[in-house]
């Protein structure tokens, strides 16, 4: 599969496949999009609702490594444990995540070494990137991922529903619901009809919030609360 780096609208790269006709990122920013997406109505909102020292994440969809990068970067302000998990069936290449400018772009060059260890380091087990960020990469699909872990938070970063439609079903949301706390929060950049209704179907309460930059609406999810 041929991927190629680009460079997006706020300078910063994602990865093209043209034979899927899709990014990784978002082309009118990729630090922009994973900030305002990710970061901001996730990781963000997610503390703000939740009064624990440890905070679960499970990502579907490692790719470039630019979300693990930005919640590292969120925690290390913190006095707060991450525990992050993440799903990737193909991961990218030492070449191709060598060239990536994050953080250049972040002005951050004290980070190369996290940045490299976090794509470099051994997957299927748990490494401690520092003493408050613990990473667990998983080289897996989703469809076929399980995990006794609950999770407070997901970031759903698959490809657009148009490339991967199997990773968009009521049976996959139904699979992450169990997979979550109560009150634990689901946030993606796609908002499509058919896929809130999948959401809802499996469990969510579901909520269209204001999109990053060229992307008017996107979806944020919660699972009930117990009682």
């Amino acid at each position: 599969m041929l991927r190629q780096p680009v460079i997006t609208k706020d300078g910063s790269h994602t990865v093209s496949v043209p034979e899927m006709n899709v990014t990784y990122h978002s082309l009118h920013g990729a630090i922009q999009e994973s900030l305002h997406v990710f970061i901001d109505a996730g990781f963000r909102y997610t503390l703000s609702n939740l009064n624990k020292l440890d905070i679960y994440i499970f990502e579907m969809g490692f790719g470039t490594g630019l979300n693990a990068l930005l919640t590292f970067i969120e925690t290390e302000k913190l006095n707060i444990n991450v525990h992050y998990t993440a799903v990737e069936l193909f991961p990218l290449q030492h070449e191709e995540t060598n060239a990536l400018n994050y953080c250049e772009q972040l002005q951050r060059s004290d980070l190369k070494p996290v940045f490299e260890q976090i794509h470099q380091c051994e997957w299927e087990r748990d490494i401690s990137i520092t003493s408050f960020f613990t990473l667990h990469k998983v080289k897996n699909s989703l469809l076929n991922f399980n995990s006794s872990t609950s999770q407070h938070l997901i970031y759903f970063d698959a490809f657009a529903p148009s490339a991967q439609p199997e990773l968009w079903t009521k049976e996959v949301f139904e699979k992450l619901v169990r997979m979550m706390h109560p009150g634990g929060v689901l946030i993606t950049y796609c908002s499509k009809g058919d896929v809130r209704r999948a959401m809802q179907a499996a469990g969510f309460i579901v909520e269209k919030i204001p999109g990053p930059p060229g992307k008017r609406e996107m979806v944020r999810c919660r699972k009930a609360s117990e009682g």
